[in-house]
């Protein structure tokens, strides 16, 4: 799980969710929101003119190959309601409320949002960072919980689910190979080889994994995270400044 930048959505499809929303308000009961709400979502005017397109600009704020915004597995296809319509039917077309999901995330999460001192106990990237809350172990490719935050969200969304940690550990193993090419393509002025390294790592999925490689490379106890297999070669290329940049960028 990784932290994710909303981006402002485009006036056009802001005004129509506005509409739509007014729509569910003047209708009297929670059942009837529902029941409307659910409607409304699922209309074919409505998920051409407003979900297809809210799913666009969803896939801009994605990471990676539209990772997914829980779990960050790639080519992830559903626009997910983070505080669930049946909890809030005022909130479907709320764009502060929608995520890209993958369709299992989705799923896993839909009856299980939860409430603790008036904070959702399900990690909002959008909002929070989520490695307050989670800590990856880059040799097993699990997810711990460091917070009760932490814990509900890996075990809603099933974080440590099927081949998921296997999937983490090949994603480190790129990162990790990427960085030794793209420092010996520096050293060597080969620039168009330095953007394809980049560019291999920033469209992988699992964007979570480089970003907690690149954070961790820094604090003084490193050499303990990546005491491993990857050995002090690969902590050493996260270092370098120059390639920090171009991944973050």
């Amino acid at each position: 799980m990784i932290r994710v930048q909303r981006i402002e959505l485009p006036q056009q499809l802001a005004d129509h969710a506005a509409e739509l929303t007014e729509t569910i308000t003047a209708v009297a009961g929670q059942a009837a929101r529902k029941k409307l709400a659910r409607e409304l979502w699922g209309h074919t005017t409505h998920r051409r003119k407003l979900v297809t397109p809210l799913r666009q600009v969803l896939r801009q704020m994605a990471h990676g190959n539209r990772c997914c915004m829980y779990c960050c597995s790639d080519l992830s296809t559903d626009v997910d309601h983070f505080e669930p319509l049946a909890n809030n039917p005022l909130r479907t077309f709320d764009w502060l409320n929608h995520l890209l999901a993958c369709t299992e995330c989705n799923g896993k999460k839909a009856d299980q949002f939860e409430w603790k001192n008036g904070e959702p106990l399900l990690i909002d990237p959008t909002r929070e960072d989520p490695f307050e809350h989670l800590y990856l172990s880059l040799e097993s490719g699990e997810y711990e919980g460091l917070t009760e935050k932490g814990i509900f969200t890996r075990d809603v969304c099933g974080l440590n689910r099927d081949d998921l940690p296997e999937s983490r550990c090949q994603a480190r193993d790129v990162v990790a190979l990427i960085a030794g090419n793209w420092l010996h393509a520096w050293e060597n002025g080969h620039e168009r080889r330095m953007a394809i390294a980049v560019r291999t790592v920033q469209e992988q999925p699992f964007a979570d994994v480089t970003q907690f490689m690149l954070r961790q490379a820094v604090l003084p106890k490193a050499h303990k995270v990546f005491d491993f297999e990857l050995g002090p070669d690969a902590l050493e290329q996260l270092r370098h400044p120059h390639l920090r940049a171009a991944l973050l960028a």
